[in-house]
């Protein structure tokens, strides 16, 4: 493995009310965090390949931390989404080598398909600052039921020489979705947007 990472935190948040009203099942979001060396920090370099290659192994290995934790079958997924933060050493760049060109695969290939663009947000940061990973349904971008986010921080990440890198993905939309569009179950999966 290509990646130096420091620590892998795995958080499943489930939401059992909603104003006062019993979500049955519980809607849930699992969140898988690798806090990694940024081999380029503090220096600028034109060729982001070993960044891109970090993404690509960390595509599978948080997408499939993420199903496991959650507890279901990689096509039980519905909704996932990517972020990474960037210590003061790195740049923005950085978090998009990692997220852009080779990520996505290895992610879909853990949530069987994904048909729709993984929803992605990049940030620099330092330690205990929120990541936000916006999450969007895997097979149909339409569907506004699974228009969401998850909010994650580590109190020791990302340090300065490091870069901390989330993905996550749900069982589930929001819970009492009332905004209309096209429904999950209605969902062709065919060009990512319906």
């Amino acid at each position: 493995m290509k990646t130096n990472i420091r620590k892998i935190a795995v958080i499943v948040e489930e939401t059992h009310s909603e104003m006062g009203r019993e979500v049955s099942p519980p809607t849930r979001k699992a969140a898988a965090i690798a806090v990694i060396a940024n081999p380029l920090a503090g220096k600028f370099k034109d060729d982001l390949t070993d960044l891109i290659e970090i993404g690509e192994e960390l595509g599978g290995l948080l997408g499939q931390k993420c199903v496991s934790a959650l507890g279901i079958k990689p096509e039980q997924a519905e909704s996932y989404g990517k972020s990474a933060m960037v210590g003061e050493l790195g740049e923005l760049e950085h978090a998009a080598a990692i997220l852009h060109p080779k990520l996505g695969a290895p992610l879909r290939r853990e949530v069987s398909k994904g048909a729709a663009l993984v929803p992605s947000t990049k940030k620099m940061g330092s330690m205990g600052q929120t990541l936000d990973i916006p999450l969007g349904h895997k097979d149909a971008a339409y569907v506004r039921s699974h228009f969401d986010g998850m909010e994650v921080r580590l109190c020791d990440a990302p340090k300065g020489d490091e870069i901390m890198v989330a993905v996550a993905v749900t069982d589930s939309g929001r819970p009492f979705p009332r905004v209309g569009g096209l429904e999950a179950k209605d969902a062709k999966g065919e060009d990512g947007l319906r």
